[in-house]
């Protein structure tokens, strides 16, 4: 069981830039493949980042490659998304997942049984 808590979130222009947190308890963190997925309103769920938990291969979505950049501190047991460059596009609630199956794809969100609250980023354009 892993508990996740994202922070970081909030208003920013277009062209801004914020960080994500997300800290997770247990002591097992760096077994963990962990993702970064978001939810506009009215929208599915997407993926966004994802980092294994091994060798640390990052995986983004064709739409934040360049802009974004995903890592995890597995001494503090936390996994940050880098934001630069953002878009209005970009405003969504975004939501940390972790898993333990190494097997299961990184991209869908029904692969991770463990979610954080999620945190809002808004872009103002």
């Amino acid at each position: 069981q892993v508990q996740l808590v994202e922070s970081g979130g909030g208003l920013v222009q277009a062209g801004g830039s914020l960080r994500l947190s997300c800290a997770a308890s247990g002591r097992t963190f760096s077994r963990y493949d962990m993702g970064w997925f978001r939810q506009a309103p009215g929208k599915e769920r997407e993926f966004v980042a994802s980092i294994r938990s091994s060798v640390g291969s990052t995986y983004y979505t064709d739409s934040v490659k360049g802009r974004f950049t995903i890592s995890r501190d597995n001494a503090k047991n936390t996994v940050y998304l880098q934001m630069n460059s953002l878009h209005a596009e970009d405003t969504a609630v975004y939501y940390c997942a972790a898993k333990a199956d190494t097997r299961a794809t990184m991209l869908y969100p029904r692969s991770y049984p463990y979610w954080g609250q999620g945190t809002q980023v808004t872009v103002s354009s």
